[in-house]
């Protein structure tokens, strides 16, 4: 079956206590993530890893702190969870040269990677029977990249012991909301088997 995996949002600002918009525990995931990255890069999995690529007066931030600014180190994803071949795909159409890389790093300024004007080239591209999402956090950018997954009527799969949400109730919802539409809940080592 082919298999894509999405890493969501796993960056600095989210992942540390230090970061600019951290989640509670999201430091204890860090490690899941790196194993299911390499793991995916070992089968010959692609992964699609979501960033947040804001700008200094990003509209976002009326709502939310400062965070995940590019350049600056709260943007950037933990060394440990970056595969060796990897591409940077910017919010901008263009035509990604996906074939060589393990890692798409596809950047975004709103909460869902389907706003990457490059998303559905993506999918087209991988023709995916089967994606597997992890990261941060549950009931915010994991919910927009996994329910919107769900739309393409593909099986969809949230990694459970590999997400962590700004509030465990809310984060508890949405897995329950997610389960409800028809995805499906694992965890990591129910993959590497």
């Amino acid at each position: 079956m082919r298999t894509v995996f999405f890493d969501i949002d796993t960056q600095i600002d989210f992942l540390f206590p230090a970061g600019a918009l951290y989640a509670p525990g999201a430091e204890k995931i860090v490690g899941t993530v790196a194993k299911l990255n390499h793991h995916a890069a070992k089968h010959r999995i692609p992964v699609v890893s979501t960033m947040d690529a804001h700008s200094e007066n990003d509209p976002e931030f009326h709502d939310w702190p400062h965070h995940c600014v590019v350049d600056t180190m709260g943007q950037q994803k933990p060394a440990s969870t970056l595969l060796e071949k990897r591409v940077i795909v910017p919010n901008s159409l263009c035509a990604p040269y996906l074939t060589l890389n393990d890692q798409i790093l596809l950047e975004k300024q709103t909460f869902s990677a389907l706003s990457n004007l490059n998303f559905a080239l993506l999918l087209d591209h991988f023709a995916a029977e089967r994606y597997v999402v992890y990261g941060v956090v549950t009931e915010v950018c994991v919910k927009f990249a996994a329910f919107g997954l769900l739309e393409t009527g593909k099986r969809v799969e949230i990694v459970t012991d590999a997400v962590c949400a700004l509030n465990e109730e809310n984060g508890a919802k949405t897995l329950a909301e997610f389960t409800a539409m028809g995805g499906h809940l694992t965890h990591a080592g129910m993959i590497y088997a």
